[in-house]
């Protein structure tokens, strides 16, 4: 179930591993880092990517309230095997996945009920996994959460194309004129194809300081102390392999409001003012007619798609005085 890290150095704290699970029929992987046993467990689900090399960068000090396990999911980095059947890589998959590495933790560390957190494309399938177990989870924390994907780019689009226009881009501008995003033609190649530079540029992509995909994605995670060579060349195959394309497009397909109207455990979301990957307004809006036992949005000034890592200290005082409490007192709107 899980092995010793000896072509990488493992990662900090006391609890500090490596760890494999069989997860539905399929060998996943996942960083467990804890400064003590006792603490609540708290699973991470990250978006498109993996995201635990960049705490290297942007430690988010969560290991020093929880037990946080960093899962690779289906068909990413420690969980990528080549040959991945396509029809496995679906929502309905996924949340299954979800849910089983949740029995996972509650049966290793001995526990009724663990923390749900999941961040851009993670939010996706972890808000519908709180919905269908909320007897499992605490409280579920969504990070930059996904309500209607398609609407969010289209947003971004407008966004993108205005600043660049403003800044006097033409270049920029020439390639997203010829590659528009509309509920009818979704989102084309083209503009993926500079989507995630065009953000970076501007400031709205992973965080507010990342101008570089290179430069704070890719470099980064080649230079990882975690991962084995053959770890990190699975990690950029599984980012581009087709498995991931048919995930996107369901997630652009999918209204979240419509399907997750209510949930029956506490919510809370975190997400940066500075954030087109996925739309803050869509996610503010969402909240506010959301119905949940308690919830909380709570706004990330300086951060864009990524507040857990850009503003770690505000982040872990709301998990502490908030989440783990049970309270919503330090949300928008809460007077202080």
């Amino acid at each position: 179930m899980k092995r010793a890290m000896s072509a990488a150095r493992p990662p900090r704290g006391i609890i500090a591993e490596k760890a494999f699970a069989d997860i539905n029929g399929a060998r996943q992987g996942m960083f467990i880092q804890s400064g003590d046993a006792s603490y609540p467990v708290l699973l991470f689900l990250h978006g498109g990517f993996p995201e635990y090399f960049l705490t290297d960068r942007y430690p988010t000090g969560l290991e020093n309230d929880f037990t946080v396990a960093w899962w690779e999911q289906r068909g990413a980095g420690l969980s990528y095997r080549p040959g991945i059947p396509p029809e496995t890589m679906t929502a309905e998959q996924f949340i299954a996945d979800t849910l089983s590495v949740t029995d996972y933790l509650r049966n290793r560390f001995g526990t009724e009920k663990i923390y749900l957190m999941a961040h851009s494309g993670g939010t996706f399938i972890g808000l519908q996994a709180a919905a269908r177990a909320p007897q499992l989870y605490h409280a579920y924390i969504g990070v930059a959460q996904q309500v209607h994907q398609l609407t969010s780019e289209t947003l971004a689009y407008e966004y993108l194309l205005e600043r660049f226009r403003q800044t006097g881009n033409r270049s920029m501008v020439r390639k997203l004129q010829a590659a528009p995003v509309t509920a009818a033609a979704g989102t084309p190649d083209g503009y993926l194809a500079v989507r995630d530079r065009a953000m970076h540029r501007l400031g709205v992509g992973t965080t507010h300081d990342m101008n570089s995909v290179l430069r704070g994605v890719f470099w980064p995670s080649l230079r990882s102390p975690y991962y084995t060579l053959g770890e990190k060349v699975r990690l950029w195959r599984g980012k581009f392999s087709s498995g991931v394309s048919a995930l996107w497009d369901e997630m652009l397909a999918v209204d979240l409001a419509d399907r997750v109207p209510e949930l029956a455990l506490p919510a809370y979301f975190f997400h940066g003012v500075y954030d087109y990957t996925v739309s803050y307004q869509l996610a503010k809006d969402y909240v506010s007619q959301l119905k949940a036992p308690l919830k909380g949005f709570y706004t990330f000034e300086r951060s864009a798609h990524s507040p857990v890592m850009e503003e770690p200290q505000k982040a872990r005082r709301i998990m502490r005085q908030d989440v783990l409490a049970g309270t919503n007192s330090l949300a928008d709107g809460s007077g202080r």
